[in-house]
Order: structure tokens, then sequence, then C-alpha cells
């Protein structure tokens, strides 16, 4: 007799916890140890096999380690895609026990598949992240400077320039030793970057973001990055076609290397030429999605770049 899977959906907030179960069944509990041993009290009393929840900025973290430890199967969802489910059901209604009964109900019906999350790949997400945001200022002190006229306000932004600078230097040198300590993950990184246009930024974003990478075909690894261009007809009607969604943090490195790809890569800058005349935006696009596509490729069979087999 097959073994009945109950599904909890559990909503995810800084000071506390919502979960729920289809039948109406609820529970909060606060998020500390004390809660979270209650959490998993609750769901054992209720014979929860499956707990779902959605990725909420890291906060989901700590709840999946306590309940996998406690022997529930986790698993994270897009948020996107449960509240576009809400929506199409007629719930508009938004609150942190109607947002975890939703939770319940979006995982039972569709069983989304996705890879077991890897903890020792979270320390490395981290650095990824903040490595972006120190990016992000740095450009914002560049864009200052082009405006100030302030002396005093110029050293100051320039100082702080500098800061963020040597701060993003020892950010690259402690990402490049934690990929170091993996042999798995220096392999990897290593097979990627033999791909002309491929740096070592763009790789470790793919190891830490992208986790997917090789376990997708072609059209999936595209969508998920938020490359794929998706139709707009109807009828006789042929619209453009538009990329949508996506992981956009490994999508703004993607360009980057597309870039770079177009001048110095011979398969991606002959298949940029094939597309003379289309958009610019276009033929970038385009490039990016036929980059991550070989990466793909790489990753899923274990090679290295090799330009006669991915032209």
């Amino acid at each position: 007799m097959a073994q009945i899977v109950r599904v909890a959906g559990l909503d995810v907030s800084k000071d506390k916890l919502d979960v729920a179960l289809r039948g109406g069944e609820h529970c909060m509990v606060s998020y500390e140890r004390r809660g979270l041993r209650q959490l998993a009290r609750w769901l054992h009393e209720h014979q929860v096999t499956v707990v779902a929840l959605e990725a909420s900025g890291g906060y989901e973290r700590r709840v999946s380690d306590v309940l996998e430890a406690a022997g529930f199967v986790v698993r994270l969802l897009n948020p996107l895609r449960v509240r576009r489910f809400a929506e199409a059901r007629g719930r508009l209604a938004k609150n942190d026990r109607v947002d975890a009964q939703t939770i319940a109900l979006y995982a039972e019906t569709f069983d989304e598949v996705r890879p077991r999350r890897d903890k020792a790949l979270d320390r490395l997400a981290e650095f990824i992240t903040t490595r972006r945001a120190t990016q992000e200022a740095i450009a914002i002190c560049g864009g200052q400077l082009e405006h100030l006229r302030e002396p005093e306000l110029r050293r100051e932004v320039k100082r702080h320039q500098g800061f963020l600078e040597r701060s993003l230097a020892r950010l690259d040198r402690r990402i490049a030793g934690l990929v170091a300590e993996h042999a798995d993950w220096a392999r990897l990184a290593g097979r990627l970057q033999s791909v002309p246009g491929v740096g070592p930024v763009l790789a470790y974003t793919l190891l830490a973001l992208l986790p997917e990478l090789g376990r997708l075909d072609r059209r999936q690894i595209a969508s998920l990055v938020g490359v794929a261009p998706f139709d707009d007809d109807s009828g006789r009607y042929r619209g453009e076609r538009h990329i949508a969604g996506g992981r956009q943090s490994v999508r703004r490195v993607l360009f980057m290397a597309a870039l770079v790809a177009r001048r110095c890569n011979p398969v991606i800058a002959a298949f940029a030429k094939r597309l003379a005349g289309k958009k610019p935006k276009v033929i970038i696009v385009a490039c990016m999605r036929k980059l991550i596509v070989i990466l793909n490729a790489i990753v899923r069979d274990g090679t290295e770049w090799r330009q006669r087999r991915h032209a």
C-alpha cells in the first residue's frame, strides 16, 4: 500500500512562522530555537512528510536545516509562481495564514523537482551576493563623482570608493580561496573557464547561484536564467518575442561575459555575426542564451571547451 504524503505549507517571516495544512489546520510559532522545536512536533503530530516554503531572502535556510534534520522533506518554491497560482484561484487576500494555506495547496498541485540544497554552497552564495552589492556601491560612487563639484565631497566619495575597491579585492581573494578548498568546485570552475569569455566571476556565480547547471536541458536552463524568448501571438497577430523572469543575479554576470565572448570566442562571434541586422539587444540576449547552453553542456558531459564541438 502506497504511503500517504501529507504536505504542509510554511510561511516564513523574520519573527514568526505560520504553517497550514490543506484541511485548514494551522499553527503559528516564533522564529527561534524553541519555536522551531514546537513546529517539528506539530508537523509530526499531524503526520506531515513534506514541508513546502518559499525562498525568502535567507530566512528559510535555518528552518530548512532544522526540518531536514527532523526527517522532513523540504521543498523550496518560487514565490512569484505561488502568488500567480493564488491569483488564478481568485485568492486575492494576502496574510501569513492565507499564504501558508496557498503554499500547501500549490505544493500538492505541482510536484516541482529541484536539486537538493548543498548547504556548503550557502556560504559561497553569501560571498557572491556581497561581492555584487559591493560592486554596485562602487558604481554609485562613480556616478556621484561625475556630478559633484564640491572638493570636500569629492574627497569623501573617493575615499569611500577606495575602501570599497579594497573590500572587493579581498572578497575576490576569499571567494577564490573558498572554491579552492573544494576539489569538485575547483574542477568545475576550471571547466567553465575553459570557455573563451568566461572568467572566474561568472564561473563562481554559476557554482553558487545556479546549481541546476548541467541537470536541465538547453531550453530549461535558458528559461531558468531568464534568456529564453517567449511567444506573444494571437490569431494572425505575431508579436515580438521577449524574455521574462529568471535569475537576475546570474543574468547580470552572464551579460558581461557575453559581451566579452562576442570579441574573443569564435563560436559566439560567428553566431552574433549571423544575427547582423537584428536589434543589438536581441543579439546580445541570443549570445547570452548560446553561452549558457554551451556551459550547461560542458557541465552535463564533464568535458572542457572544444570549439569544433560547440560550434
